[in-house]
């Protein structure tokens, strides 16, 4: 599937009438069981890339060329579509630019901007945002590094929990009127708030992690809700499983006495195992 291709069903979601759920994807193998369970796209979070990547928490020190680099090899091991958190942007507003551009060459369906103040400010314990101002700066510049009308590029405020629901609304109508394709809110906890942003906005929304009293897809849905991110639980399962198994190994287990594993089955099929012994019989004349 071409680029276009993705961000076209990335905008397809977008302007649907159901709520979804994107999968968790970080990496090649993980993108490809996605894709091949049927998740419509993928989101690549900051907090993942920082695990996957780094193994590092999520406190920006991830790098813009290590982030694109990731989205790159994903983009090439399947077809699905995936938002990138781009965060702050990874730096001022011409930065921004530029990480639009590197995330749409590494073929990214869709990024977040957020206004989130990064990396923390010296002496905060608490997170901070860059002004209203600042923010909408990022926004327009993010918009104006599009060069794939098609590329979806999402506003993102966490004002909600850092500041006041007033303020979100208002930060993200000025994304809104900036032009973004959609707004990502991060922090609302209760169903109150929600009715709040959907009336005053007009633009899909996306949530990140949604609490319990905002479980109902079906009522996200009605209020505009397109993308509800439900945490990052692969990584946290794929860490788990090979904790499990090193420990095993280190205490003597031997291969037989593993458990857990992926079958040899499933490893062909991730690693599309039939489609390159094809093309080694094609282009090298290995005999199958």
């Amino acid at each position: 599937m071409a680029w276009r291709d993705r961000r076209g069903a990335l905008r397809a979601i977008l302007a649907g009438s159901a709520c979804v759920r994107p999968a968790s994807v970080y990496d090649a193998i993980s993108i490809r069981i996605a894709d091949d369970l049927g998740f419509p796209f993928g989101m690549f979070g900051g907090s993942v890339a920082s695990l996957a990547i780094l193994g590092d928490p999520d406190i920006a020190l991830i790098t813009l060329t290590e982030l694109a680099e990731q989205v790159r090899r994903m983009s090439r091991a399947a077809a699905l579509p995936v938002v990138v958190d781009a965060d702050h942007g990874y730096g001022n507003a011409l930065s921004v630019r530029r990480t639009v551009e590197e995330l749409e060459a590494a073929g990214a369906a869709g990024l977040t901007i957020e206004d989130t103040l990064l990396p923390q400010a010296y002496g905060e314990a608490k997170p901070q945002l860059v002004s209203r101002e600042e923010g909408l700066g990022k926004i327009k510049a993010a918009l104006d590094a599009r060069r794939d009308p098609n590329l979806v590029i999402i506003g993102r405020t966490g004002a909600c929990s850092i500041t006041s629901l007033d303020d979100a609304i208002e930060r993200a109508l000025a994304y809104e009127a900036a032009g973004v394709d959609a707004l990502f809110f991060t922090g609302v906890k209760t169903r109150a708030q929600l009715e709040a942003i959907s009336a005053a906005t007009t633009l899909p929304l996306a949530l990140g992690s949604p609490p319990a009293e905002l479980g109902d897809f079906d009522h996200l849905a009605g209020r505009r809700v397109r993308i509800a991110v439900q945490g990052h639980a692969p990584i946290a399962a794929a860490t788990e499983a090979v904790f499990k198994t090193l420990s095993a190994i280190k205490d003597g287990a031997t291969p037989k006495q593993l458990t857990g594993l992926a079958g040899a089955d499933l490893m062909d099929k991730v690693t599309r195992a039939d489609v390159v012994a094809d093309r080694g019989e094609h282009f090298l004349g290995v005999k199958r």
